[in-house]
């Protein structure tokens, strides 16, 4: 799957071990590497059903963001990077197998 970023710090925080360190700590960092390993190697979102991290739509918006477990309450979050998002023939919900690229769009704690 093709991984784009909301920021350029946001992908360097993401892609640099250091900046992840130093943002996060070893253990997310080392958490949010895994997370993005298994992203690039799905060639579906549906294939991200099958690995660590509970990945599922993020309920309190609207607008097909996802995310993936960390640690500590935290979630790596990101949506469909398409235009239009493919939906199932509801024309509503999010077709996962047509999934194919995606934007990280923040690392953060939804309770806070």
């Amino acid at each position: 799957m093709l991984i784009a970023f909301r920021t350029g710090k946001l992908e360097k925080a993401c892609n640099l071990h250091a900046k992840a360190v130093k943002e996060w700590g070893e253990r997310r960092a080392s958490i949010i590497r895994r997370r993005l390993d298994d992203l690039r190697a799905a060639n579906t979102l549906d294939d991200m059903r099958r690995v660590p991290g509970d990945c599922h739509e993020y309920r309190h918006r609207k607008d097909y963001t996802l995310t993936l477990d960390l640690d500590g309450g935290k979630r790596l979050f990101f949506r469909p990077a398409h235009d239009p998002v493919p939906t199932l023939p509801d024309g509503v919900s999010l077709d996962w197998t047509s999934v194919t690229a995606v934007e990280i769009t923040a690392v953060e704690d939804p309770h806070d």
